[in-house]
């Protein structure tokens, strides 16, 4: 069932399906730290567990991560004890990409951390819970390489060399994507957050236009996909649905994002996904305010059946566990039938 009847059920049930992006909070469930989570998958699906085990989501995914297929790539990356991991910046020229295309991920004890991660969580969570994984975007991860200045720049004046790039990305994703694929992932998240401050023609043509070509490799596996951006993104949203996913993740409504005007502009069958806001609200608000913006929410987007709630990024660790509780059962008790 794709993601667009499972909402639609859901709908006509009188309920939504409810996913907060979270993965952080469940390292403090039981006690570990951010860097032991991204690097032991028995710790890994112990924090999964633990956060489905707690709140119940629909919908659970693995820790957010943008940096593990450009560390699979050998670029030099960063692993603080109780932050996701962080891509250093250093000097690329075109010509490392034949070093680069020698390199098969598939080896990469990291990446394959993640993909023992989502067999287990195949396993052990229950049936009825969607497990999803992400991988890093063509964009983006072309810009962890170049730069994310010198991507941007290149969109204007080395067409020609992003494209080649992107090429390289997009095929070392599709890679990925068909291990997590293999492993049991429902769903595959694409991750472009640096693909944000690109305008409308741009986007299609170094984001959505790769990401279709990713969509098209997930095609004979019918899983479901979902295109997330961080940011405004309100000038891209066609793009986003043109590439043909199941579904888009988008930010807050405080960054712009306006999910009713939205749904508007997209088919019906592109599922919407999001967008409390993971700071503001959910880190430094109370249970009472949590409580009250989800309402405000759901009434908003009550006419649209392809509406998933859920939180416009992934939650930071430190996300009081009261708030998370008062989204979830917020978001189970609202009637809108």
């Amino acid at each position: 069932m794709t993601l667009a009847d499972l909402t639609k059920k859901a709908y006509e049930e009188g309920r939504r399906l409810i996913a907060p992006l979270m993965g952080f909070p469940g390292v403090d469930l039981i006690n570990t730290t951010i860097k032991i989570t991204q690097q032991n998958y028995g710790v890994h699906y112990e924090v999964l567990k633990a956060l489905v085990e707690t709140f119940r989501p629909d919908v659970i995914f693995t820790l957010m991560d943008l940096s593990v297929e450009a560390n699979a790539l050998g670029e030099y990356t960063l692993f603080p004890k109780q932050e996701a991991a962080v891509v250093a910046k250093h000097e690329f020229q075109m010509e490392d990409l034949e070093h680069l295309r020698k390199i098969n991920i598939s080896f990469d004890s990291r990446l394959n951390c993640y993909v023992e991660t989502m067999k287990l969580m195949r396993i052990g969570l229950p049936k009825e819970v969607l497990k999803g994984a992400y991988v890093t975007g063509p964009y983006t991860l072309a810009a962890l390489i170049m730069g994310a200045k010198e991507a941007a720049i290149a969109t204007r004046w080395q067409p020609e060399e992003l494209h080649k790039l992107c090429d390289f990305t997009s095929e070392k994703i599709q890679e990925y994507t068909r291990l997590l694929l293999t492993a049991g992932a429902d769903i595959i998240c694409i991750l472009e957050p640096s693909a944000v401050m690109l305008g409308p023609k741009s986007f299609g043509e170094f984001s959505a236009s790769y990401v279709k070509q990713i969509i098209n490799s997930c095609g004979y596996n019918k899983v479901n996909t979902v295109y997330h951006v961080c940011g405004n993104a309100m000038h891209a949203v066609e793009k986003m649905a043109e590439a043909g996913v199941s579904g888009i993740s988008l930010d807050s409504k405080e960054t712009g994002i306006r999910l009713k005007e939205v749904a508007k502009r997209v088919p019906e069958n592109v599922v919407l996904i999001g967008n409390i806001n993971p700071v503001q609200t959910m880190l430094f608000g109370t249970p009472e305010t949590v409580s009250k913006e989800v309402i405000e929410l759901l009434d908003t987007m009550k006419d649209y059946p392809n509406f998933i709630l859920s939180t416009g990024c992934d939650l930071p660790r430190e996300t009081p566990r009261a708030n998370i509780e008062a989204f979830m059962k917020t978001g189970r008790e609202y009637k809108f039938k």
